[in-house]
């Protein structure tokens, strides 16, 4: 059975931030990921996850600026400075929340770049060695160019074959499974292939981005292949209910 993490930047947002761990568990969710915990001491975020019995399946290194269009760092080379401060600013909330994994970010640069490309590779390797000595893993995702134009990590054959030239043993793809379909199709074929280096899986339904189940794929299917392929990590989802989070839930039933 998945083990499903509610993404509390997209669910729960009935309420404010810090209490959405609190609806996380009332709703019967024992982990949580979100994209970035950074407006609130890692303290705060700790507390909430021990008050309410929860892990913390995943977050995102910071970004840059997000609202001003930044979608990471680490793909820019005239902000190598300001990325090697952010791998410390995770560091410091992965070790306070219990994290097990980190997802890098790469940015908007063209992968036609060699400039940028040698960028992401460096980010990389020294991202994996700081988070290798604290015990985390650190996970890549492909974005489709859709929601994301001007991503640099756009293709999952690049991402899986960039994680096997680097060679690094604590590097993983974050296999979303809504990116996958938009990005390739062959989501089944997708993850076989990948399941030796998948870290991390996130679900939302395609085309719209709402509940599993309410789209073009058969995502309960999906969802048992990745228990056939003997997945163990968590299932982040990171949809965006269609009306209220907890009634649109009843698509969890099916793995009672």
């Amino acid at each position: 059975m998945p083990r499903f993490a509610a993404n509390l930047t997209m669910m729960f947002t009935e309420v404010p931030f810090l209490d959405r761990f609190a609806a996380a568990a009332e709703a019967g969710f024992t982990a949580v990921e979100y994209l970035f915990p950074y407006d609130f001491a890692p303290e705060e975020i700790a507390e909430r996850l021990r008050a309410h019995g929860l892990r913390q399946a995943l977050f995102n290194l910071p970004p840059g600026q997000w609202d001003a269009g930044d979608r990471g760092l680490a793909a820019l080379p005239d902000r190598a400075e300001e990325f090697r401060a952010s791998i410390a600013t995770a560091l410091d909330y992965a070790k306070a929340t219990g994290v097990g994994r980190i997802h890098m970010m790469s940015g908007l640069a063209r992968r036609e770049d060699a400039a940028a490309l040698r960028s992401y590779r460096d980010a990389l390797a020294r991202l994996c060695d700081a988070a290798g000595e604290a015990g985390l893993e650190v996970v890549i995702e492909p974005i489709n160019s859709r929601d994301m134009p001007g991503y640099f990590l756009n293709d999952f054959d690049f991402a899986a074959d960039l994680i096997a030239g680097l060679d690094l043993a604590n590097l993983k793809l974050q296999f979303d499974i809504y990116h996958r379909q938009i990005i390739h199709g062959d989501v089944l074929t997708g993850l076989r292939e990948t399941m030796p280096i998948i870290g991390h899986v996130q679900i939302a339904s395609v085309p719209e981005r709402h509940e599993p189940g309410t789209g073009e794929l058969d995502d309960l299917r999906v969802l048992r292949e990745l228990d056939a392929l003997g997945y163990e990590g968590f299932v982040g989802c990171e949809y965006r209910p269609a009306g209220e989070t907890v009634a649109g839930l009843g698509w969890m039933r099916a793995f009672d």
